[in-house]
Order: structure tokens, then sequence, then C-alpha cells
């Protein structure tokens, strides 16, 4: 088993949190997507995506995807429960995980994409309007995070799961992605110091 990473990428650095806050060690190979790496016929072969992390598992099959990933662990390692206990739990880790990845994250990841010149050889063609646009819409999901978080300690509740993953990457990409994070914000913050004090915020 093994996981095939590039180190500096933000879903890489998601799977490897999770990881940590289950204490599960997996070996893994890095890949530069920067030259190309990730377009190789024998990578493509693995995640016709041509994106990272991938699990491959020691039958050769493998699993791409950070979250589905994730997933597989939590199945073979179910404590501590990062997917949520119980049906409620469970369906407010998926709701909060699809709002924070599908109404902020993508938003960052665009933003990075369409505006960051190191980016222009990865993202063609880059559309500047649609990056600016896209910042504009990162900064509305987080001031509506926000306001959830004022009532509550992570996103699902009492417990941190993986949403809390998911958002703890996501903010630490604005600063690649050149997005300033409004310090008005206060409950984000007081959640983000929390967090991002997690040992596993390091791996």
């Amino acid at each position: 088993m093994r996981i095939i990473e590039t180190s500096t990428a933000p879903n890489p650095r998601r799977l490897r949190v999770f990881l940590a806050e289950k204490g599960i060690t997996v070996p893994f190979e890095q890949r530069d997507l920067m030259t190309g790496d990730l377009k190789s016929d024998a990578f493509t072969r693995l995640n016709p995506m041509q994106r990272v992390p991938v699990l491959v598992l020691d039958d050769g099959t493998a699993i791409s995807e950070s979250v589905a990933i994730c997933r597989y662990f939590e199945e073979l390692h179910p404590e501590p429960p990062l997917f949520g206990a119980g049906p409620l739990e469970r369906a407010m880790v998926e709701m909060w995980q699809r709002r924070v990845e599908l109404g902020f994250f993508a938003h960052v990841a665009h933003a990075f994409r369409h505006l960051h010149p190191k980016m222009a050889p990865l993202e063609v063609p880059q559309v500047a309007a649609w990056g600016e646009a896209n910042m504009a819409k990162a900064l509305e999901a987080l001031a509506t995070i926000d306001r959830h978080l004022a009532g509550s300690r992570y996103l699902a509740g009492e417990r941190f799961t993986i949403p809390d993953i998911t958002l703890l990457v996501a903010i630490d990409f604005m600063k690649p992605a050149r997005l300033a994070r409004p310090p008005e914000l206060g409950h984000v913050e007081r959640w983000y110091r929390e967090v991002s004090s997690r040992p596993s915020a390091a791996a």
C-alpha cells in the first residue's frame, strides 16, 4: 500500500491530516505536478483524471479523490469517527463537507488556478475574470460559515470531523491564492486558532 501525492498540493494535505488524526502511517511517493509527472502514461493508468492523491493497494487497485480515500480508511479504522457517528451526525458531517468543498474550497481553487501566474501552463486557458468572480464567491461563503460557527464549536457540532479538515486546508490555501482572510470573521478566527493548533495540522 502506498499513497502517491504532491506534498505542496491541498488535497494530499487533507488526506495527510486525516491520517494523522487516525494515527495511520502509509508510505508516500512524491510526484511533481508542475513538471508533467501526472500526465505520464503510468500515472494516467492509475488515475485518468491526472490528479493526486492516489492510494495504490497491495493488489494494484487504485483509489483517487481525497475524500474517497479517507472513507476507505474510515471503514478500516472507525475510531475516531471523522465521518460522524450515528445517522444525524453522519448527515450533518456530509452536509457541511459538501458545503465547504463545493461552496468554499472550490472557489479558492478556481481563484488560484485562474489568477496565479505559475498556474498558466496547467490551466489553459486562464480566465482572469473567472478567478476574480471566484474570489468574491469564496469570501461570501466564508462569511456564511462564520455565522454558523457563532453557535457551533466545529462545523458539524461538538466533534472535530472531516469538514473541519477540509475547511482548514481550504483556509490555508487562501494564502497561495492571494486571498486575504477578512479579520472581522471572528468565529472563523476562533475556530481556526483551535483546529490549526491540533498536531495533525502539521501533517
